[in-house]
């Protein structure tokens, strides 16, 4: 009697799941601000006003292009973590989206030291749900020219976002947005101190080394 074991029991969902969750990691993980910026010739964006590697901090280098770039590539990479696991699954799908989103966040390439998450954040919607994607960026887009703070804009639509996707899609992807808005929060535990004080810089306006932490 053969007792050999396939080492990779394909018809289990779980190599699915563990690949789905390594790539989307991998995807998410891609530094697009500091890479942009260090190929245009301005440097390491980590060394330039807040520190960060998202689209807002990419902003203050008076580089509106590079920024638009960058907000582009961070959300198209959750887009497509989402769109490409999508044929193996919704399961598989939403692992890949949150292991990007996550990725964006904590890179091992920058000491696990990354980006706010937003632009990630609605570029997984985009590609999970497009309705909701669709919704949080026309949020998150209401709030940012009626009153010029980019972090506010962000914290809106992450904490309406999971409301959304609870009626419209279904408790799945509502479980989602619910995960990324809190990981979105805790990643804005300083913009939203400095929001209730009164100091938190409004869009576009350079100071360069205040500390201030951008929204991607």
């Amino acid at each position: 009697m053969n007792m050999m074991m396939d080492p990779v029991a394909w018809d289990s969902p779980l190599p699915y799941y563990f690949a789905a969750a390594v790539l989307g990691y991998m995807l998410g993980a891609i530094p697009f601000g500091l890479v942009i910026t260090k190929l245009s010739g301005l440097g390491d964006i980590r060394k330039i006003g807040s520190g960060n590697i998202g689209a807002t901090n990419v902003l203050r280098t008076g580089r509106k292009d590079l920024a638009a770039l960058t907000l582009l590539l961070d959300g198209g990479k959750g887009t497509a973590a989402a769109l490409l696991a999508a044929w193996y699954g919704p399961d598989v799908m939403l692992v890949a989206a949150f292991a990007a989103f996550v990725g964006h966040l904590f890179p091992i390439w920058l000491k696990f030291n990354g980006g706010k998450g937003v632009a990630t954040f609605l570029g997984v919607l985009l590609g999970v749900a497009w309705p909701i994607g669709v919704f949080a960026i026309l949020c998150w887009l209401a709030i940012a020219f009626t009153l010029r703070y980019s972090s506010l804009s962000a914290l809106v639509a992450a904490a309406a976002s999971p409301v959304v996707a609870w009626f419209v899609v279904g408790p799945d992807v509502a479980a989602l947005a619910a995960l990324m808005a809190v990981l979105v929060y805790i990643r804005h535990h300083q913009n939203i101190a400095r929001l209730a004080k009164g100091e938190e810089p409004k869009i576009g306006k350079k100071k360069p080394g205040d500390g201030n932490a951008p929204a991607a």
